[in-house]
C-alpha cells in the first residue's frame, strides 16, 4: 500500500524522478523522461503494479518498517535514510547521477552499528503496472525487457526470482557498503555501460554543491528558500530547459474523488513564475534555458499560445485513462495527458509577458525574437482580450469574463508598453496604452461589488476568487487602494479554513458548479503564500509572518509540498512535490525579507 503523500522524498536527474517511501520503497518512477510511462506504478496502485524496496528484512505477514529517520545530504537530492533495528544500525543512500549516458536509480546500503539483514525485492512492471518484462541473466547482470523499454539491475550481492520479483537477501556490518543500480535502455541498443555507484555518489553531490553556491539569496528562511530552489531544479529538463509542474500524475486533490490530473507537463503559467524566483535568486543558466525552452515551444503560431506543452514542447498531450490502475486510496480515474491544453486561458499571456519583462530588466541577454513573440502576443490580445475564458483554474464548466484573466491581459499589455518605452521594441504605442487604459476600466468597472467593496471571480459574480490576491502584486492596483485592501480581507473571510489557509474559489456551490466537477479540494498552498504576501504590502508584516510560518510547517521533514493541504484531514493532497507550491514560497521569503520580518528558518 502507498503511504501517505508527504511520507514520499523525492529524487531526479533532471530528466525523470523518483519517489521514494518512508519504509524504502520507491512507488513512481517514469523512464526515461518524467512524461514517459511509469516503470513502478505502485503510488497509484497496489505492489502488482511495480515497486522497489530495499530495507531491513522483516518479519512475514509484517509491514515493512518506516525509517527512524530521514534527510538530504547536504544541499542536494542525494536521499539518506537509516533505521534503528534490534539488531543494529543501518542507513540507505538513494539518488539520481545527473545524466551523461544511461538514466540510473543508485541505492548504496551501509552499515552503520550491528550486523543487520537487509533485502531488495524488486518488481518492475512496464507502461504503468500494465506489462510484466521478461527477466533473465546476461552474465552478472540481470535485464527485464518488453518492447521498446530494458531496465538492467547492477549488483555484487546474488539475486534470486520468486513470484515475479527479483529478490536478494544479505547482511551489512558496520562500514560495509552494498550498492543496487538499475538503468535504463533502449531495448534495441547494447546494454549499458557498468554503473560506478561510489564515483557517481560523489559527482552527484559535488554537482548539488556548485549549483546551490550560485544562490545569491541570503536571508531569513535561506534553508527552505535552497530547498524549494533545488526542487525546482529537480523538476526542470535539462536537455530542453522545460519545468514540469510535478513528477506525477492522479495524485488527488481529494481523497477518493475525481479531481485527479496528470501534471508531468510544462505550464506556461508555472514555468514563467518558476524563471521569476530562479531569476531573482541567481539562477540565470536556467532561465536563459527557458526563454529558450519558450521561444521553440510557440514558435510559428503564437497567436494559438497553448496553457501547456509537453517538456521538449510537444503540443499534443491528448487525456487517457488509465483502467487497470486503482488510483491513489480507489481515487479515479487515473488519468495521463492533460485535456486542458487546448483552453483558452488569457492569463496565460500576461504571465509569459510578465517573465519576458523580468528576464530583460533584470540584464538577461537580449532576444530579439522574444521582443518579436511579445508583441505578437499583444496583437492578438488587442481583439481577443474581452472574451470569456477557463481562467487560471482550468474549469471544466462554462467560459466567463474571469477577472484575473482580464487583469494579466492588462499586465501583458503594460509590460509591452514599458518595453517600447524603453527603446527596446517598436509598436503603436499610443493605441496600447489606450489598450491599457481600456482594460483597466473595464475591470475596475465590472468585476469590482461596490457594496462588498471586493473584486469578484467573474464579471456579475458574487463568488471570489484567491487569484484576485495577485492584483497588488501584479502592480494592477497600489496596495493601499481600499479596494485591494477590500479583496484581501473579503477572501480572509469568504475563503479561508480555520487554520487561516486559502481555499482557490468555492467548489461545487452557486454559479451552476464553477468547475463542472463534484467534490471538494483541499485549501490551495499557492493561494496561502499569496495572502502572506499581500498582508505584507498592506503594511501587516507580523501577520504574514505567522501565516507564513504556519504554511512552512506543512511541508514534510524534507521540506517538500504538493499542491494543497486537507484541513479535514490534515495531510497533503494533489501532485506532489508542486512547482506552483514552491514558487511562491520562494518569492514570500523574499518579501518577507524585504520587510525585515526575520523569523525561523
Amino acid at each position: 500500500m502507498a503511504g501517505r503523500i508527504e511520507d514520499y522524498a523525492l529524487i531526479g536527474d533532471m530528466q525523470t524522478a523518483a519517489l521514494v517511501c518512508r519504509d524504502g520503497t520507491v512507488d513512481w518512477l517514469c523512464l526515461p523522461r518524467f512524461d514517459s510511462p511509469a516503470v513502478f506504478a505502485g503510488l497509484l496502485g497496489t505492489e502488482q503494479h511495480g515497486f522497489w524496496r530495499l530495507g531491513p528484512a522483516h518479519a512475514p505477514g509484517t509491514g515493512p518498517p518506516a525509517a527512524t529517520r530521514r534527510r538530504y545530504r547536504g544541499d542536494s537530492l542525494v536521499l539518506e535514510s537509516e533505521w534503528d533495528t534490534p539488531r543494529g544500525t543501518v542507513r540507505v543512500i538513494d539518488f539520481m547521477p545527473p545524466r551523461d549516458g544511461a538514466p540510473q536509480v543508485i541505492r548504496i546500503v551501509e552499515g552503520v552499528s550491528g550486523r543487520v539483514p537487509m533485502r531488495s525485492a524488486l518488481r518492475m512492471r512496464f507502461s504503468y503496472g500494465q506489462i510484466v518484462p521478461w527477466v533473465h541473466k546476461v552474465g552478472d547482470r540481470t535485464v527485464a525487457v518488453a518492447g521498446p523499454d530494458s531496465v538492467w539491475l547492477d549488483t555484487e550481492v546474488d539475486t534470486y526470482g520468486k513470484d515475479l520479483t527479483t529478490y536478494a537477501d544479505f547482511t551489512v556490518s558496520p562500514g560495509e557498503r552494498v550498492a543496487f543500480t538499475i538503468s535504463w535502455e533502449p531495448s534495441h541498443r547494447p546494454p549499458p555501460s557498468l554503473p560506478e555507484p561510489e564515483a557517481s555518489l560523489e559527482s552527484t553531490e559535488q554537482f548539488w554543491q556548485d549549483w546551490v553556491d550560485q544562490c545569491t539569496y541570503h536571508g531569513p528562511y535561506r534553508d527552505a528558500v535552497v530547498r524549494s530552489l533545488i526542487t525546482l531544479k529537480g523538476l526542470t529538463y535539462g536537455p530542453t530547459g522545460g519545468i514540469v509542474a510535478a513528477p506525477t500524475t492522479s495524485l488527488p486533490e481529494d481523497i477518493g474523488g475525481v479531481r485527479n490530473w496528470d501534471y508531468r507537463f510544462t505550464w506556461l503559467r508555472d514555468a514563467a513564475i518558476t524563471l521569476s524566483s530562479l531569476l531573482r535568486t541567481g539562477y540565470r543558466d536556467e532561465a536563459r534555458a527557458w526563454r529558450e525552452w519558450l521561444l521553440r515551444a510557440v514558435a510559428g503560431d503564437p497567436e494559438n499560445l497553448q496553457i501547456m506543452y509537453g517538456i521538449a514542447g510537444e503540443r499534443e498531450l491528448g487525456e487517457n485513462e488509465l483502467h487497470w490502475l486503482p488510483g491513489y486510496e480507489g481515487s479515479t480515474p487515473v488519468r495521463i495527458g492533460n485535456g486542458a491544453a487546448h483552453q483558452l486561458q488569457l492569463d496565460v499571456y500576461g504571465e509569459v509577458t510578465e517573465a519576458l519583462h523580468l528576464a530583460h530588466m533584470t540584464g538577461l541577454a537580449r532576444n530579439d525574437y522574444a521582443s518579436l513573440l511579445q508583441l505578437k502576443l499583444i496583437r492578438y490580445l488587442e481583439s481577443h482580450w474581452n472574451e470569456p475564458d477557463e481562467g487560471i483554474w482550468e474549469v471544466r464548466g462554462p467560459r466567463r469574463h474571469f477577472v484575473h484573466s482580464k487583469v494579466m491581459t492588462w499586465v501583458a499589455v503594460d509590460r509591452t508598453v514599458k518595453l517600447i518605452e524603453s527603446g527596446e521594441a517598436d509598436g503603436p504605442l499610443e493605441r496600447w496604452r489606450e489598450l491599457r487604459d481600456d482594460i483597466h476600466r473595464d475591470v475596475c468597472e465590472k468585476g469590482y461589488d461596490k457594496e462588498r467593496n471586493t473584486f469578484t471571480q467573474s464579471y456579475g459574480s458574487q463568488e471570489l476568487d484567491a487569484s484576485l490576491l495577485l492584483i497588488p502584486q501584479m502592480g494592477f492596483l497600489p496596495p493601499d487602494d481600499k479596494r485591494v485592501i477590500g479583496t484581501i480581507e473579503a477572501i480572509q473571510r469568504e475563503l479561508s479554513t480555520e487554520d487561516g489557509f486559502i481555499l482557490r474559489y468555492p467548489t461545487n456551490s452557486g454559479e451552476d458548479n464553477l468547475d463542472g466537477l463534484p467534490g471538494d479540494e483541499g485549501a490551495f498552498l499557492a493561494c496561502s503564500f499569496w495572502m502572506a504576501d499581500d498582508l505584507a504590502m498592506i503594511g501587516r508584516v507580523d501577520e504574514a509572518r505567522q501565516l507564513f510560518e504556519k504554511l512552512l510547517a506543512l511541508r514534510n521533514d524534507l521540506g517538500l509540498l504538493a499542491e494543497e493541504w486537507d484541513p479535514r484531514l490534515k495531510r497533503q493532497v494533489g501532485n506532489f512535490p508542486q512547482a506552483f507550491s514552491h514558487v511562491p514560497l520562494i518569492d514570500t521569503a523574499l518579501r518577507l525579507s524585504a520587510c525585515g520580518a526575520y523569523g525561523g528558518g
